[in-house]
């Protein structure tokens, strides 16, 4: 069985925090790539397409290139950021102006990444990311949850991160 290639979409209010030492660990275990949200400029959903040039198209072509999506997030009052919200809200543009691109999502796989100040996944988060998958016709493989202390992720976070990278893999 060949072994499919990830991307990593990262959505955090910062570059460097909690959400990107998950992402950068369950990089090493993948091999996935990462682009980061905060270095795209993507604008809200708009039913006038005035915002048909900022970088939401130009971004899920290269997602596109991937079989494995795997969204990063951390938990943000109960929900995920507000920048994943976004770019989640212009995948209706992919179902009324880019049919061409939303039909490829069609088959892909979809994961989640999540951190927060606890060990324990707000219940319900998930939801969004599971629905979207299933009317897009993405395979959900599911999330690992983490949280980081003193810092740093602690051993039994980094081990479920990598276990969860080998499991959505197989």
């Amino acid at each position: 069985m060949k072994k499919l290639n990830s991307i990593i979409v990262m959505g955090s209010s910062r570059s460097d925090g909690e959400t990107r030492k998950m992402v950068d660990e369950f990089a090493a275990a993948s091999g996935a790539d990462i682009i980061d949200l905060r270095d795209k400029n993507i604008s809200y959903f708009d039913y006038e397409d005035k915002n048909k040039n900022d970088d939401f198209i130009p971004t899920m072509e290269k997602v596109l290139e991937y079989d494995r999506i795997v969204f990063a997030t951390p938990v943000y009052w109960f929900s995920m950021s507000a920048i994943m919200k976004t770019f989640l809200d212009r995948f209706s543009d992919l179902l009324h102006k880019r049919k061409d691109l939303g039909h490829k999502l069609k088959g892909k796989e979809m994961a989640l990444i999540t951190n927060s100040s606890t060990a324990v996944l707000t219940r319900h988060f998930e939801t969004p990311f599971e629905d979207t998958a299933n009317y897009l016709g993405i395979e959900y493989k599911g999330n690992v949850h983490g949280y980081v202390k003193d810092g740093d992720l602690p051993e039994e976070v980094k081990e479920e991160i990598k276990k969860f990278a080998t499991k959505i893999d197989n």
